[in-house]
């Protein structure tokens, strides 16, 4: 959280000027605008749709009944709102006004506004003039021209209505004779008189012949049951046969008959038992028999109906089996008439049935008379009533629309509010502000501090290096510099730094920077003074071929240089010229070449590095920027490593990442990050102390200023 605030804090100071330009510039566009802005007076008053029943005539209540809002439906209080800013009502309350007032319907309808309090039937009028009493004048006048246009309408439809019902009455009035005449002519055609009376009647018939249906059902079963089983006993297979076996079994003659006939069987067998079969006394015996029992035969068709032929072996002979056939025949016949009586009774209900639905069928057209009657009736009550209501409203002046609260004639006036047009530029302001700070920050991709160097490189900030005045900028006379302590102990704590943190002793370092104007070269002279101060032999390789800058910084010829030892026209030690500054030698770029790059790759600088090494107890070397060309890389390969120099302001975020990331994949050691251009708290301390190492020339804030002097020239 702390993290965030002191970023938050950061971005502001770099982005104070164009934030407090545009608060500044949004006050003072609301100050202009307060000093310009005519004064306004506003008034208001207050119209109620009243929903009191003023009238006398029901018809009057409800012209004048404010009808309840349905979803979809109008409102009543917002046609009124939008009636008040019709052309008919302004045009009626500018002539109303006394004296006249010169005043347009167009200026009016700008000034009036009208606002629904909610869940209320009020309606609230403002108006805004330059004119206070004019104001309430106006207002007043559109609220009394609201409640005469009111009764003016409701009169106005009262005799509309009165109207349209005189002429109504008359053809209602005939259309009811002509609905009761259609009913009596049906009623007499389909003889129904009462369709409740004559249902209830059939559905109390139908009742009770269901009741003797059902009792009917419940007996026929048990007779059934019954029936079969004295069928199966008695082997009578239908109600002739069972009377003619009981008669059979129980006529006198029948019975001696059958005595005679079994003699002549047991003679028979008797005689069959003696004799053969041809005897004369057994033939005389068996015809003796047939005709007994073809007698026997003929006599027992007598007794069956219609004189069918019956077998012998059913006639029921015993008691017990002519009383059960007895009980058989009872059954069937018991059978037979609950059957029948049972048919009789379904088809009575079908018959009361069928009326019943048929009363319905009747009762439509019927039912249909009679609403067409009675709603004949009830529209001619209902319109001779309200022809009597309609004359009463149209004699009466009601009105719908109340004043409640009349216009008053303002004291002071009501805009501009110079409160809240401030309040609002301010807020605006701040807005506004912390938007083109976002805006900035967000097109600006750079470096802007040391921190956000460390925490975006993930690498060791070595050090942090003050911003150089035009005195200081060139080492011709180090003595500007050498004895401005505000800026050589930057460069001396830059050196210890890379001592205490590279494990073995440095010979010699790599200096380059992303982009060209990061002041990597000014980095490379000032910490070679610095080095050379400390008493340690330096030199400094201006293997910067593109753009060599180390000769001016120095103000030393260019050639002699690296050029002519690479191409082996002259030795290093030849070549390396001292400087004013006592132990620091450079090697200036000599004469450029058309193709550097391929003179910073041969072999001869690997032998040039070597030999410098052996020679000098420090060797920095000035290259051309990163994204230029892949000098650094190459020559880095034959150093303890690179220093990179960024610049805030002015080194690209995404820039710095790929070079970075460039020099990671390629293996090529990277000693740390130097921030360039600063103003440290260190440098600050020197120029503000009063004892201790103080500069002999007090710089003031001028000094510091970014003027063409001032620019780093690589």
């Amino acid at each position: 959280m702390s993290k965030e605030i002191s970023s938050l804090l950061r971005v502001l100071k770099r982005r104070s000027l164009p934030a407090i330009a545009a608060f500044a510039s949004v006050i003072g566009g609301s100050v202009i605008y307060l000093a310009v802005t005519p004064q306004l007076y506003e008034t208001s008053g207050r119209l109620m749709l009243d929903e009191k029943q003023v009238s006398v005539s029901p018809l009057g209540r409800d012209l004048s009944q404010v009808s309840s809002t349905t979803p979809g439906g109008s409102n009543p209080l917002a046609t009124q709102a939008e009636l008040v800013k019709s052309q008919r009502v302004l045009q009626r309350a500018i002539a109303q006004l006394s004296p006249p007032a010169a005043i347009t319907t167009a200026e009016l309808s700008q000034g009036l506004k009208v606002k629904i309090i909610p869940a209320t039937n009020i309606l609230e009028l403002t108006y805004r003039s330059p004119n206070a009493v004019l104001a309430a004048q106006v207002l007043n006048a559109v609220s009394e021209t609201m409640v005469k246009e009111s009764a003016e309408a409701i009169s106005s439809e009262a005799r509309s209505v009165r109207q349209f019902l005189e002429v109504e009455v008359p053809k209602q009035r005939s259309h009811l004779k002509k609905a009761e005449a259609a009913e009596n002519i049906y009623r007499q055609n389909s003889g129904l008189v009462s369709f409740e009376e004559q249902t209830k009647i059939l559905v109390e018939n139908l009742a009770a012949l269901e009741s003797q249906e059902r009792t009917l059902l419940s007996e026929l079963p048990e007779i059934q049951s019954r029936t079969s089983d004295l069928e199966q006993i008695t082997k009578a297979s239908d109600l002739k046969n069972a009377y003619s076996a009981v008669r059979g079994g129980g006529d006198e003659e029948l019975k001696k008959l059958r005595a005679k006939l079994a003699e002549l069987e047991a003679q028979v067998v008797e005689a069959r038992l003696r004799f053969t079969d041809h005897h004369p006394t057994l033939l005389n015996l068996r015809e003796r028999r047939d005709a007994l029992r073809q007698l026997y035969t003929q006599k027992l068709a007598l007794v069956s109906p219609n004189n069918s032929a019956i077998a012998p072996e059913q006639v029921a002979t015993d008691q017990l089996s002519q009383n059960l056939t007895s009980q058989l025949i009872a059954q069937k016949i018991e059978r037979s008439a609950v059957e029948n009586k049972l048919k009789a009774v379904q088809a009575q209900r079908a018959q009361l049935q069928a009326s019943l639905l048929q009363l319905p069928i009747k009762q439509q057209p019927l039912s249909a008379l009679v609403r067409q009657r009675e709603a004949a009736a009830e529209s001619l009550k209902l319109l001779q009533r309200k022809l009597e209501e309609a004359r009463v409203a149209e004699a009466q002046l009601v009105s719908n629309i109340r004043i409640i609260a009349k216009a008053t004639i303002p004291d002071l006036p009501t805009s501009p509010k110079q409160s809240a047009v401030l309040v609002i530029a301010s807020a605006f302001g701040m807005i506004l502000a912390a938007g083109i700070v976002l805006l900035l920050e967000v097109l600006d991709n750079t470096l802007k501090d040391a921190l956000e160097a460390e925490e975006l490189l993930k690498l060791p900030l070595l050090g942090v290096l003050p911003r150089l005045t035009a005195n200081t900028l060139k080492l011709d006379s180090a003595e500007g510099f050498l004895d401005d302590m505000a800026l050589v102990e930057p460069y001396r704590m830059l050196l210890k730094t890379l001592e205490f943190r590279s494990p073995e002793n440095l010979r010699m370092i790599v200096v380059s920077s992303t982009l060209s104007g990061e002041g990597k070269s000014v980095v490379v002279s000032h910490l070679a003074t610095v080095s050379a101060m400390l008493s340690r032999r330096t030199l400094i390789i201006d293997a910067d071929l593109h753009r060599p800058v180390q000769h001016q910084l120095f103000n030393l010829a260019a050639t002699p240089g690296i050029s002519e030892v690479l191409e082996n026209s002259q030795s290093l030690l030849e070549v390396i010229r001292p400087t004013g500054i006592e132990n620091l030698s450079i090697l200036t770029c000599g004469e450029l070449h058309q193709r550097p790059s391929q003179l910073l790759e041969s072999t001869a600088i690997k032998s040039l590095m070597a030999e410098a090494a052996t020679h000098f107890d420090l060797v920095i070397i000035d290259t051309a920027p990163l994204c230029a060309s892949a000098d650094a890389a190459t020559l880095t390969q034959q150093s303890d490593g690179i220093i990179l120099v960024t610049r805030p302001n002015l080194t690209r975020k995404e820039v710095l990442q790929k070079s970075l990331s460039e020099l990671t994949q390629n293996r090529i050691p990277i000693l740390g990050v130097v921030v360039n251009d600063m103003t440290t708290q260190i440098e600050k301390y020197y120029h503000n102390s009063v004892n201790g190492y103080k500069s002999p020339r007090r710089l003031t804030a001028q000094g510091f200023s970014k003027t063409s002097g001032d620019r780093y020239v690589n």
